[in-house]
């Protein structure tokens, strides 16, 4: 792999590879064929994504031609793939465009007239350009087709075989579909030459295995995650709890910004030293910490007893990554409570948990100003109210009690 590529990761923060990472990387990256079988989530896109950059020569295309095309079935999934490869080869200076309805064509067309490394459409699209004459295939080296068994369901079967037609003989193509029914089967024969098959078997979820947790989601555009969680943190008040972040980067920038805004917040990832990991985890136990921020594979193992909160600061990959978080709390009988932010385009993964886990996961508005205020003046009486158990501060009963839930907070302290 290109020096450049195995620094974006590094620099990216990821750990280890997936499953179908592990599995397709190396045929890929050898120039073969492959067929995919695996679901949503789990990773596909980094891994014909790197093969891709690795093969891809940056800024070798003529007007109106494309070296890679990998064609999805949806727009959001357009966007989502383009954003991925854009930061994967962002040091080799690829160029990529997504192309899907709903977008100014004449964008589209100023980009494409200049010839672009690696396009990204649905199938739609991207025979519409070819109808134009404004996208050419004759330059493809290498073809992806992502979520091919989604793009038959949706009629495009015949789209697929007139793009593919047009593509060079001797292109690299990588199929991925969650399912090899016999259209895919079909299309596979026709379209890939001697194809290496890897299938990575879903881990089976049984109904039940969650345990008492309460599950929401919060739909959050990326950049107001950090004020979002904040908020939250503040309504929740957890006892304890652990932030999930799918890399070692993000754990770290995650860590500095909750303890500039006054949380005692840890870091967890596998670059850390084991007498480092465990001087966290031992402060977590100890409640010298309120909060870990880790990796699915820096917590593995991880029981922590005063644990009521799991944050999931990404959608997990996979529907099994989501089930093993959130089992780390809800457990000894106590109910626990599980939080994700989903970005706008990642509710197909949300749908996709909920349907292999059986369990529905409330969708929720994020809490206003005024709630976290309602909130901050319910604790104060709390903790006013224990303290007059004491009846050392009969004074302050009257004051206390006849306080409405809903008034505006005291501009003052309150009497002694």
């Amino acid at each position: 792999m290109k020096p450049a590529l195995v620094e974006a990761l590094s620099a990216l923060g990821y750990e280890e590879p997936t499953p179908i990472q592990a599995a397709a990387l190396p045929p890929l990256l050898a120039g073969k064929d492959l067929l995919g079988i695996a679901a949503t989530g789990t990773g596909k896109t980094a891994a014909f994504a790197l093969p891709l950059l690795n093969h891809v020569e940056p800024g070798a295309c003529r007007p109106n031609t494309t070296s890679a095309l990998v064609l999805v079935p949806t727009r959001e999934l357009a966007m989502q793939v383009s954003e991925a490869i854009h930061r994967y080869g962002q040091k080799l200076g690829i160029s990529v465009l997504p192309l899907y309805g709903g977008q100014v064509i004449g964008q589209q067309l100023r980009v494409l007239k200049r010839g672009v490394d690696v396009v990204v459409a649905t199938p739609g699209r991207a025979l519409d350009h070819l109808r134009r004459g404004t996208l050419q295939l004759d330059d493809v080296r290498v073809v992806v087709l992502d979520e091919a068994d989604e793009m038959l369901d949706m009629g495009f079967a015949e789209d697929l075989e007139a793009i593919l037609s047009g593509t060079p003989e001797d292109r690299q193509t990588a199929l991925f579909s969650a399912t090899l029914p016999p259209r895919i089967a079909s299309i596979a024969e026709r379209h890939l030459h001697e194809p290496v098959r890897v299938k990575i078997a879903r881990e089976k979820v049984e109904q039940g295995e969650i345990p008492r947790v309460r599950q929401t989601a919060y739909v959050v555009p990326r950049a107001f995650k950090i004020a979002t969680l904040g908020r939250l943190l503040d309504v929740e008040s957890p006892t304890a709890a652990i932030i999930f972040c799918r890399t070692r980067t993000e754990v770290d920038d995650l860590t500095v910004s909750l303890n500039g805004r006054g949380w005692r917040a840890h870091a967890l990832h596998g670059g850390m030293t084991q007498e480092q990991r465990d001087r966290v985890i031992k402060q977590l136990k100890s409640q010298g910490t309120d909060l870990l921020v880790a990796t699915d594979v820096a917590a593995r193992g991880l029981d922590i007893p005063r644990l009521s909160h799991v944050v999931n600061f990404d959608v997990p990959n996979a529907p099994e990554a989501y089930v093993h978080r959130i089992g780390r709390t809800g457990r000894a009988g106590r109910e626990g409570v599980a939080i994700t932010l989903v970005e706008p385009r990642e509710h197909r993964l949300l749908r996709n948990i909920e349907r292999v886990t059986g369990q529905r996961i409330e969708v929720a508005t994020v809490p206003t100003v005024a709630d976290m205020r309602e909130k901050r003046q319910e604790m104060l009486r709390a903790s006013l109210r224990e303290t007059l158990v004491t009846g050392e501060y009969d004074s302050l009963r009257n004051v206390v009690e006849s306080r409405p839930a809903s008034s505006t907070p005291w501009t003052s302290p309150p009497p002694p």
